[in-house]
């Protein structure tokens, strides 16, 4: 089950390969939705993408190609989306303005030194959108996952029938 990537349309090919890859493997359903919610989980979260993605498959032995493809449809096209809703998230979460939270992240990020990220005062800002962005890359995953889930069993189905 080989596909040669056609220099031509390498885009095409490349999504062909991994339709491959996630429907036609012999994988569980069960292996290849917890990939792409992994992939997604991975993909939200600031500073992680594909690679931790395709790692952390490997250590967990869940299906690589979906993990990677989770990730790359999730790390940078959703970053201002998800942003806004970590920060709405995580200052619900600690009972705070999230539109305080905004601003004084805006303006910590304009004045950034590496030596600030240890005062008290931009923890303070920074812990309502990391727990924000973990969980709604948590929601997301699993959402995802589900959807995955359960696409490929009716796939299968439909396959079989």
């Amino acid at each position: 089950m080989s596909l040669q990537i056609n220099k031509k349309k390498p885009l095409k090919d490349a999504t062909r390969l991994l339709y491959q890859k996630i429907f036609k493997i012999n994988d569980t359903p069960q292996k290849i939705a917890l990939g792409v919610g992994l992939g997604v989980f991975c993909g939200i979260i600031p500073g992680t993408g594909p690679l931790a993605s395709v790692f952390l498959a490997l250590i967990l032995r869940v299906n690589r190609a979906g993990a990677l493809l989770g990730s790359l449809l999730t790390n940078s096209w959703l970053s201002v989306v998800t942003f806004i809703l970590a920060i709405k998230t995580g200052s619900a979460i600690l009972g705070l303005s999230w539109q305080e939270a905004q601003k004084a992240w805006i303006s910590a990020l304009r004045g950034f030194r590496w030596l600030s990220l240890f005062k008290p005062p931009l923890l303070k800002i920074i812990i309502p959108v990391i727990l924000g962005y973990f969980v709604v890359a948590l929601c997301l995953g699993f959402l995802s996952y589900l959807v995955t889930l359960v696409t490929i069993k009716g796939a299968r189905n439909e396959n079989k029938g």
